[in-house]
């Protein structure tokens, strides 16, 4: 059995559908999975916003505005008369169940319910078409057999138990679709996997079903090596290894979800980054191997601040480093990156909410600076040959940017280099220039 999940994009219009209908009907077992369409997720936060403030009436306009964009949508959609009008019937169904929010106390178990609404939109109108061009599928309600704990985690004994309870209730039948994104909590409240969730929910779900692959269709070919939004002539990088792609998309590669790499590499399931506007396209292939001695790519990641604590009292004291760290711990906010001397240790952290609580605390070890508005580079390969020479091609090729700090040792598949943001569009156009070499663009 095969894993397709297919983003916003990928269903974001009825053409686009109709092209996803064809992709998944190639003789294989398969599970598609589907985000929102494109657009939808950012107009329910919009909502809930509103929601939120008591703004009923900014909010019903949305609502009436998102209504109307699904209504084109199914006027395209469907040939038959009695499919627009069961497809209406449903978007009449959810968007009522939206509105009765306007009527009513609003809370976060309100918008989580909310925000479902996308995944669960567009699956019921996609297993529509289907239907009404007689291609023999069933809609497998994710809310069925996606959960998380009570630490938001997902509980991955009973995804793999209820999902294969689904499965068996249609022994005949070779394609099923679910959703993205959406999930129950420990309360069995409807709940999420946060934003790009979608790409997780494949993952899970192609562990639990111990799937031959996982496909994440986009609208990109593949992992490039560089942001193609910001450097000229990048290009997709054909293989790369589980800890390599893990790398690159937390450290800001927009194409995969960070956390949908593990359950991949936990069950050994290749996963493969392909393109529906270029199906044809090779993509990029993730498995557990890796090329050594070679840089694959470059990420950059935003919204980083630098804090630095410097205390003479470190000098020789074992517990300090703990102690810092315990703080962090307490607030719930994760360190990317770390280095250290006798009297200071400087860390990044991506996450502000609780900036103010952690300086103040820190402030009792001695003196603290921050620095906000900073970029985390990413540099991702095998650098455990020590013949390959890639550390200095790349300190070489950034030798007109300032370096606040530097990572390198901690894996061997990643360099982290900090600067400020200002200067992310050279750096990330130095690196294309310096580290790749023209003759292995389809390496």
């Amino acid at each position: 059995m095969k894993i397709m999940k297919f983003g916003g994009t990928s269903v974001g219009s009825a053409e686009r559908m109709r092209a996803v209908s064809d992709l998944i009907q190639d003789g294989e077992s398969n599970i598609v999975v589907l985000s929102a369409m494109s657009g939808t997720t950012n107009a329910l936060v919009q909502i809930a916003e509103k929601l939120y403030q008591n703004l009923n009436d900014d909010a019903n306009a949305l609502i009436d505005a998102l209504h109307d964009k699904y209504k084109q949508v199914v006027e395209e959609l469907y040939n038959t008369n009695e499919k627009k009008k069961q497809a209406n019937e449903l978007l009449s169904h959810h968007f009522d169940y939206i509105r009765a929010f306007t009527q009513d106390l609003f809370t976060i178990h309100e918008e989580r319910a909310i925000l479902a609404q996308g995944e669960l939109l567009s699956t019921a109108l996609f297993q529509f078409f289907l239907e009404e061009n007689n291609i023999s599928s069933v809609l497998l309600p994710a809310l069925n057999f996606m959960k998380i704990d009570e630490n938001e985690e997902p509980d991955a004994v009973y995804i793999a138990r209820n999902l294969q309870t689904e499965l068996e209730k249609y022994p005949n039948i070779n394609l099923f679709v679910t959703q993205g994104y959406i999930c129950r909590n420990a309360f069995g409240e409807i709940d999420n996997l946060k934003r790009g969730g979608s790409d997780y929910s494949a993952s899970l779900i192609g562990a639990a079903a111990d799937a031959s692959e996982i496909q994440i269709w986009t609208d990109i070919d593949g992992m490039h090596n560089n942001d193609p939004r910001i450097v000229k002539n990048t290009y997709p990088i054909a293989e790369l290894s589980f800890d390599e792609a893990a790398e690159l998309a937390y450290f800001g590669a927009k194409i995969l979800h960070p956390s949908s790499v593990l359950p991949a590499k936990q069950k050994n399931i290749p996963v493969r980054l392909l393109n529906t506007m270029q199906p044809d396209a090779k993509g990029t292939t993730i498995t557990a191997d890796s090329e050594g001695g070679k840089i694959k790519a470059v990420a950059a990641k935003d919204g980083i601040t630098a804090i630095k604590i410097k205390s003479g009292r470190m000098l020789l004291a074992y517990g300090f480093l703990r102690s810092v760290f315990e703080v962090f711990e307490r607030y719930k906010t994760p360190i990317d990156m770390i280095t250290t001397s006798e009297v200071a240790v400087s860390l990044t952290i991506d996450n502000n909410k609780f900036l103010n609580e952690i300086v103040g605390e820190l402030k009792e070890f001695g003196q603290v600076e921050v620095d906000q508005e900073q970029t985390i580079i990413c540099v991702v390969g095998d650098f455990i040959s020590e013949r390959s020479g890639s550390a200095l091609k790349i300190f070489k090729s950034l030798e007109e940017i300032p370096l606040r700090m530097i990572s390198y040792g901690g894996s061997k598949n990643n360099i982290s280099l900090l600067i400020n943001t200002a200067d992310k569009v050279n750096a990330l156009t130095l690196l294309n220039d310096g580290i790749f070499e023209r003759s292995t663009h389809n390496a």
